[in-house]
Order: structure tokens, then sequence, then C-alpha cells
């Protein structure tokens, strides 16, 4: 029992004046030897650590609210707030901060926090003065309790006093029961009083007097009193929409009618918040942050009390899901599940997982798709926002759903391919909707919050899936814009630009889906590459370079520049082959002298391909596109292409070079080493050269007799083919003439049917690549061809 007693969740008060939660546990009040005082501690029930350690100063300022919260500030901006679980355990611990500081429990505040020229005067003002002396509430005196309430708010002293003093008196109630006789009698001088008065008891930002204000016999008075400010010059009619406009719709009954009661002051409370009371200045600012408080914990309790009525929450999706309920019966439920996923996020984590778990459990995706393919641009909205909240709490759930599917349904009824269409069938001409969807999207197929499982990776399942199933749906319009894009030409259309959807929405669109695509060039590698190749889409998104969008251009542009930034070997023979080079480069063409970004975004593009030295795509701009690119002097990227491939061009002929000498017979060698041998010996003793001679000659021509008798055959072959047609009177020759005029050949022409020419072109490569086979059988023709 203690521990459900001490039960808590912690929050603090961010910049925005938002709670933040910082997780549940259980509250203690000890003394800390560290902190020289009693201190209050709370430990997380999850793992037991410290969540919080606040010793329980003199002079700070406690305030309990709402029966279950305390609140109050440490520090300059930073404010602390505990909520119980039961009204039992806030009891107990405030106890014992009264105790410690003095004061009496029965309060619901100890006071507020004080600066030196506060405290200065705090000392001057005598014992006695312990309360605001409230004047008597009477017509009369209107005017001088507006003045006194108005006078408060710059002392944080005084303003407690006065709130004390008006929950004490229960002046309240007083007040309220002016303004109806002021209304009675029309009196609009003592209303415009009134006006005053409620506004400056708002900004004294007291729990207090919010729970007799905003109780159910007191708040419309309160928003009655608030229609008549002074600066217009006719009130507003905040009653008359709140109590005849703004219905309550209970799509499934509510029994309980305390939740009902919350229900409806939360929404008032709201509305007096954002509607009635003016945007508060910056010295105003902090003047309503209890209110803030008093709506966000009354969110927190709706949504506890919903999610543990079972009964309710079942009978919400079983209706949601029924096809025999009527569309505005179903409307009104997706509006409520929009709004009851809104106020889930005030929960604190594991409490909204819970949250969210429940939802899917009870059937909320598959409630999604029929909603979502609804006619009602309404409830298709509100679809989306639900939607939304799920992939943000966790995509991980929403791919495990949607990857179940195709063993239950068809395709064109998968949820992502229906939040796919939705996206392309946005009737919004800013495209709003389908912004909001390409983000959803976006997130789903984003491998960075993918989970890796021991046996399985989501990543994989899920984008085999996507690919699958999914990717045909997305790329639909740019594949419908390239078709009617060959349609025109082979009709022999007129326009200048036959493609491109000269709609500004389709423009938007195809934008929309180029970028969405670009991402998973970015980060689907295996996937998208074999997309990209099976559909030829890189021709297709070239298509747009045409369009009169510049915008739409660029994203087709950007969808080609992330391609060849990955530098992959398989993406630059596709481009090579399908000479996808040519509509970018019309584009510059085209785009003449003007200096604008398609301009640049073009030139960036070559830039890249040069200082990333891509051999393959420089050989390929050099040889087809160099005579229309040379004229384009402004900058020096493509003279700066062209040096890339020339470089290169000799790098391959000094290598080429090099693998002749190596290559060159070691008999050739042989021979012409002992013919470099026998000059140098020219100067040697006569008679020993000339036996040297002899022996040499009886050697060598028994070494060439065998050596021809070896060779005959191919290399033979080989060898003819290599030395030129020999003149008549070199065929004359005895054999003997011929083996030295073989030996002194130069190496050159020997090894030139054998190579092949300066520059390996990639056309080349591909013609190896498809008839490796041929290659083996027809090697001499083909080399010849190549020498050629």
């Amino acid at each position: 029992m203690s521990d459900t007693r001490r039960r808590v969740k912690v929050y603090t008060l961010n910049e925005d004046r938002q709670w933040d939660d910082r997780g549940t546990g259980h509250v203690s009040s000890i003394f800390v030897e560290r902190l020289k005082g009693i201190s209050l501690l709370v430990r997380a029930e999850s793992d037991g650590s410290l969540l919080l350690e606040s010793k329980i100063s003199p002079n700070t300022a406690y305030q309990k609210q709402q029966d279950t919260l305390i609140v109050w500030s440490e520090a300059d901006n930073f404010d602390l707030a505990l909520s119980f679980q039961e009204k039992a355990g806030c009891d107990e611990i405030w106890e014992k901060i009264c105790q410690v500081q003095g004061k009496d429990p029965a309060l619901d505040i100890t006071h507020d926090p004080i600066d030196e020229s506060e405290e200065e005067r705090f000392e001057e003002i005598p014992e006695t003065s312990h309360l605001v002396e409230l004047p008597p509430c009477e017509l009369s005196r209107l005017e001088e309790i507006a003045d006194l309430v108005t006078s408060v708010l710059s002392s944080p002293i005084r303003r407690e006093k006065l709130a004390l003093a008006l929950v004490s008196e229960g002046y309240i109630k007083k007040l309220l029961g002016l303004f109806r006789v002021c209304e009675d009698l029309d009196n609009r001088e003592g209303l415009h009083h009134l006006y005053e008065i409620v506004r400056g008891v708002l900004f004294l930002n007291k729990a207090a007097l919010f729970e007799v204000m905003f109780s159910d016999d007191c708040i419309m008075d309160v928003v009655g009193c608030l229609e008549y400010d002074p600066a217009l010059v006719q009130p507003k009619r905040h009653r008359e929409f709140l109590t005849k406009t703004a219905k309550f719709k209970e799509v499934i009954p509510i029994t309980d009618s305390e939740l009902r009661q919350k229900i409806h002051q939360t929404y008032r409370v709201q509305y007096i918040q954002d509607i009635i009371l003016p945007t508060p200045s910056v010295f105003e600012e902090n003047f309503l942050s209890t209110l803030t408080s008093f709506i966000f914990f009354n969110k927190v309790e709706i949504v506890s009390m919903l999610q543990d009525d079972e009964k309710f929450l079942t009978e919400v999706f079983a209706q949601l899901t029924d096809e025999a309920t009527d569309d505005s019966k179903r409307r009104e439920l997706v509006n409520f599940v929009k709004e009851f996923c809104a106020f889930s996020q005030t929960l604190q984590p594991q409490n909204r997982d819970a949250f969210f778990k429940t939802l899917a459990n009870l059937g909320i995706l598959p409630a999604l798709e029929i909603v979502m393919g609804m006619d009602d641009l309404q409830v298709r909205a509100a679809a989306t926002d639900i939607f939304s909240y799920l992939v943000e709490f966790s995509p991980s759930m929403v791919r495990e759903f949607v990857m179940q599917e195709p063993q239950q349904t068809d395709d064109d009824v998968l949820l992502i391919n229906v939040v796919i269409k939705q996206m392309i069938c946005d009737s919004d001409p800013e495209l709003g909707g389908a912004v909001q969807l390409m983000g959803l999207l976006r997130t789903l197929i984003d491998p960075e919050n993918m989970l890796a499982s021991t046996n399985k990776t989501e990543k994989t399942e899920f984008l085999s899936f996507f690919y699958k199933y999914c990717m045909h749906v997305l790329t639909a319009p740019l594949l419908a814009a390239h078709d009617r894009n060959s349609k025109d030409l082979q009709e022999g259309s007129t326009k200048i630009n036959p493609v491109c959807p000269d709609n500004f929405q389709t423009a938007q669109l195809l934008a929309l889906i180029l970028e969405l695509l670009t991402f998973c060039v970015e980060h689907h590698t295996y996937h998208i590459k074999t997309y990209i190749m099976n559909k030829d889409l890189l021709r297709r998104v070239l298509v747009l370079m045409n369009s009169k969008h510049t915008f739409l251009a660029l994203c087709a542009l950007r969808f080609m520049r992330r391609i060849i930034g990955l530098k992959d070997e398989y993406y630059n023979r596709y481009i090579i082959k399908g000479n996808l080079f040519e509509p970018v480069i019309n584009a510059l063409l085209d785009n003449g002298t003007r200096y604008n970004l398609l301009n640049s975004a073009i030139i960036e593009l070559f830039e890249f391909i040069k200082v990333e030295d891509i051999k393959l795509l420089i050989a390929h701009i050099v040889d087809n596109f160099y005579e229309a690119l040379e004229s384009i002097e402004y900058v020096q990227t493509f003279k700066g292409l062209k040096g890339r491939y020339e470089q290169e061009k000799d790098r391959q002929s000094q290598r080429l070079s090099r693998y002749r000498r190596d290559a060159r017979s070691i008999d050739e060698d042989e021979e012409l080493w002992f013919n470099d041998d026998d000059d140098d010996d020219d100067d040697a003793d006569a008679v020993e050269k000339s036996q040297i001679d002899d022996d040499f000659a009886d050697s060598y021509g028994k070494y060439m007799e065998a050596k021809k008798g070896a060779a005959n055959g191919a290399t033979n072959s080989v060898k003819a083919a290599a030395i030129p047609p020999a003149s008549p009177a070199a065929t004359a020759n005895s054999s003997s003439a011929l083996a030295v005029k073989t030996v002194t050949l130069p190496a050159t022409p020997v090894m030139k049917t054998a190579r092949v020419g300066l520059v390996d072109y990639p056309d080349d490569e591909d013609e190896d690549d498809e008839d490796e086979e041929e290659e083996e059988e027809q090697t001499p023709r083909k080399r010849a061809r190549l020498s050629s």
C-alpha cells in the first residue's frame, strides 16, 4: 500500500513552458547528510536510479494543486512537479514539507520566492498585515477592486496575499454574482471593471483560485466576464459558442461522470487560454504557467481514465472497423481517436508505449486502411494525423504490420500503397498533405531506424517487401510522364517541351517523388540499383530536364548527381550505354549564357567527375560531347576534362610501350645480345676472334634449326604476321639471311598486332563482357581490329 501511495511522476518545465516527463518512481523524505537537511528523493521504479534529489529549503515556495500535485521552483526558470498516484501520498509529503518550513498544511502554498528588494520591503510590513484587505464586494466598489487586483501583479508577495484573501473569503463567487447583476442591468462600466478583475485574478497564477473559477458552477460566468473587454465596441459571444456551437459528441457513451466533467472542463479552460485571453507580453509570460500546468495534468488524467476503461476503447475500434458503420459515425470516431492520440503526447514514455501498443492490439492500423481510402477529406486528414503519431512513435511497429499484409490482401489495398496513393492524389494545390505523407514514407524506409535481430534483419526484409509491392506505385507518375513524352514524339508533337507537366501541382508532386527516390539512392544501395537498371529509371527521370519548371529539372539533375556521386562502376556503365549525359548537356546548351542555378548545378556535376577522376565517364564525355562543350570557356571544367582524358591516354600509351618491351620474346633478346657482344669484341685478337666466330656460327646455326623445328606452326604464323611484307630481293635471300633479318627487326612491329590501342574505351569492354566465348575463338582477328 505504501508503495502505491508514494508512487509519483517527476516533471520539469522546459524553456517552451511545457512539462517534460522525467520518469516514474517512489518518493521519500529523509535527511541527506551531503545536503545537510531533509530532502525529497525519488528513485525510479524500473532500476532504482535517482530521479530527483531536492532539499526542502525554508525559502522555497511549494504549491499543492488538484490534490495530487506538488509544484515548486528550485532556481531561476527551473520548475519541478511531483504528480502522485494517490491523494494520500500527496498529503503525506505535503505535511512533511510544511513541517520543515513551519507552515500550516491546510494551505495550498507556502510562500513565493523573494528577491532582495522584496525582502527589504517585506521586513517593513507590520506583522498584523497578514492578508490584503479587500473592499466590500459591491457594485459601487468594482473600480476600487479592479485597481487593487491590477496593482498587486508586479509584486510576488502581494499576489500571494491577495490570492489567500480571495480564497479565504469566498470572494470569487461573490464577484461572479455581481457579474450576473451587471449583465441584467446592462451596466457596461461595471462589466468592464469585472473583465479587468477576472483577468487579473487569472494572472495571479494560483491553482487554488483556478479550482474555484473552473468549477462547473463558475466557469461559464468567468467566460462571461471575459467577453466584456473595454477595448471592444461589442462584447464577444464566447458563451454562445461554448454552449451552442461547440457540441460535445460522445462517439461512445461515457458512463463515468467524473471523466465527462474533466473533459468539459479541459476543453473550456483550453478555450480560455487559447482564444479569450490575449497573448501575454514578455512580462506576463510566467503569469499563466500554472494555467498551462492545470491543462497539462488534466489531459494526463483524461487519457489515463480512458485507457483504463477497456470496454470503451474496444467498442470504439469495433465500430471503427465495422463495415456497417455509416460514414458520419466513422468520421466522429476518427476525430475522437485523433484527439485521443494528441492527448497521449502528455504521457510519460513508458505509458505512451503501452498506450500505442493498446491501439495496435485493438486494430488501429487496419482501421486506418479503411478510413484513408474514404472520399471525405476531413476524415483522410484526421487519419493521416493518426498515422503520423504511429510512425513517429514506432516505425518498426508499422513496418511489422505492413509486411504481414501481402498474405491477406491484394497489393492495391496495402497500407503503404494506400498512403502513396493519397500522396499522389492530394487535391491541395500546395500539396500540404502530400508533403506530410512523403515525410512519413521517408521515415518508414529509412534504414537508420530499422532494427536488426539475431537471425534476420528488418532492413533486408522490409526493403525487399517495399521494392516488390510498393515501388511501382510510387514511380507510376514518373513512368507515365515518360510514356506521354514518348507518345508525343512518335506522333510528331510540335510542343517545345512535350513531356513535362505544365501543371504546377503535378510538377510539385513529381519533385516530391524524385526527392524520395534520391533518398533511396543514398541509403538503399542494392535494391534501388536493381530497380533503376531493370526499369531504366534514370532515362525516364532525365526526360524531366525539359520541364519549364526549373525546380523539377533540378530535382531530376539531383537524382543523377546522387547516382554519379556513388562512383559505382555498374551505374557508370549504365549511364554510358544509355548515353544519358545527352539530356543534361542539351539542357546546359539550351540554357545558353544565363548564369542561374541550373547552369551551376550542371557544371558542378561535370566538375565532380573531373575532380574524382572517374575515367569511364571522362572518356565517354570527351569522345562524344567535347566538340559541343569546348566553346564553354567561362569555367575550366570541360578543358580540365579534356586534360584528364589526354593524361590518361598518355599513361595508357606509356604502359603499352613498357608492356611491349617486357613481352618481347626471350629468343630475340638473346640473339640481339649475342650480336651486340660480337660488335664489342671487334678489337680482340684476330686468331682468337676467328675461332670464336666459327664456334658461334656452328652453335648458332644448330640452335636456329632446332628452334625453327620446334616453333613450326602457330609461332611461325604469328611472326609471319608481325614481319612486314618482304621485297622481291629479300624473298630470294637464303635462310640464314632471313634469320639475320628477323633478329634485327625492331620490337614495336613485332608486338603491334598482339596488343590493344592506346585508350581502353568502355564500349570495347562492353563487347568483351558480352562475347567472352567469341573472343576466345577469334582472338587473332579481334586483336587485329583493335590495332587498326
